[in-house]
């Protein structure tokens, strides 16, 4: 039975796409197999219109390292997250998923805000093909930033809520696993 509820690599949350038409979330292993190392997104998911590409990250996990360090816009982090959405469209198209492509960055961080995260998308934006795409083939249609918050209460994503693994496990129990086919 193919799984569509993934848990980040903190351990804290977890992803359920089981809403999702298809759903992955360990690219990483499907490329180590070929002795191949990329910067992937943690979680792709498909819904009838569009490819989802959603990079996580929770500096503000109980386990984080000196989370009021954690600086998004420093250190090549920016380039290190448009990196794993090219990354990821080699696993897309093998996959022959050609649908139009979102990429959202879940991020989450000490005296993280709403403007931050736009400072983050706009950065991010001057990364990804947006700007080639005007005369080629479209590669992307838009990018988002958002918190965990942000991500539950959007009219699209809170499909596929982020929900602490806890939370998940107690709530399992009562929601039927769509997964079987």
């Amino acid at each position: 039975m193919e799984t569509k509820v993934f848990t980040e690599e903190n351990g804290v949350y977890c992803l359920d796409c089981r809403k999702a038409l298809w759903a992955e979330g360990n690219l990483h292993d499907k490329y180590r197999c070929i002795k191949n190392v990329i910067a992937d997104v943690d979680f792709i998911f498909e819904d009838d219109r569009n490819i989802y590409l959603m990079e996580y990250k929770n500096a503000s996990a109980p386990n984080a390292v000196n989370p009021s360090a954690f600086n998004p816009l420093s250190g090549g982090k920016i380039e290190n997250v448009s990196r794993k959405f090219y990354d990821s469209l080699h696993y897309l198209m093998i996959q022959n998923k050609g649908k139009p492509k979102k990429y959202v960055y879940v991020l989450q961080y000490p005296n993280g805000d709403a403007t931050s995260r736009r400072m983050v998308r706009n950065k991010l934006k001057e990364r990804l093909p947006f700007q080639m795409q005007k005369k080629n083939k479209k590669l992307i249609e838009s990018v988002e930033v958002l918190s965990i918050k942000e991500w539950n209460e959007h009219l699209i994503y809170k499909d596929y809520p982020l929900i602490k693994v806890e939370e998940y496990s107690e709530t399992a129990a009562e929601a039927p696993d769509e997964t079987e086919e």
